[in-house]
């Protein structure tokens, strides 16, 4: 398995990725409405913005020339923010999402950050686990709009 940063060439990839994971981590959303939600937060526009955008790393995991897994984080004044992370429900479970945070968490660094938040749904419980086995404690929630329903996110941080 490779960790790289993520390329223009790889948003088919990164949007498939997104995608199954999705279906499979949140059973509680309309199919339609994650598809619309994959649509809109992993359109072309949104990725080159993405990886374009300064004090911020885009990764993602290839494993046999395959996206598997990818992350997206981003560093405002001395707090990195996870914004994305995710890994091919067929790989998890396989050190890809660790191997990915700790490249995530180098990078940013980088950056001066002192302090790393994620956020994630609150209905997760494989997210929380996640970031709470990496040192993250919950520090808060906020609402999200998916689909048109307001979703319960969970704000995990960790202080450096």
């Amino acid at each position: 398995m490779e960790i790289r940063p993520a390329a223009l060439d790889d948003r088919d990839r990164i949007r498939s990725v997104a995608r199954e994971t999705w279906h499979e981590t949140y059973d509680e959303l309309e199919p339609e409405t994650i598809d619309e939600t994959i649509d809109e937060w992993y359109g072309d526009e949104a990725l080159e913005t993405a990886l374009s955008k300064p004090g911020t790393a885009f990764l993602v995991a290839e494993a046999d020339g395959d996206v598997v897994g990818f992350t997206h984080g981003v560093v405002t004044e001395d707090e990195g923010d996870v914004l994305r992370m995710s890994v091919h429900p067929d790989h998890q479970g396989e050190g890809i999402g660790t191997a990915l945070y700790e490249r995530l968490r180098a990078d940013l660094q980088d950056f001066n950050m002192e302090r790393m938040r994620a956020i994630d749904l609150a209905s997760n419980d494989g997210g929380r686990e996640f970031y709470e086995e990496h040192g993250f404690e919950p520090t808060g929630e906020d609402d999200v709009e998916i689909g048109g329903e307001k979703r319960r996110e969970v704000v995990y941080t960790l202080e450096l």
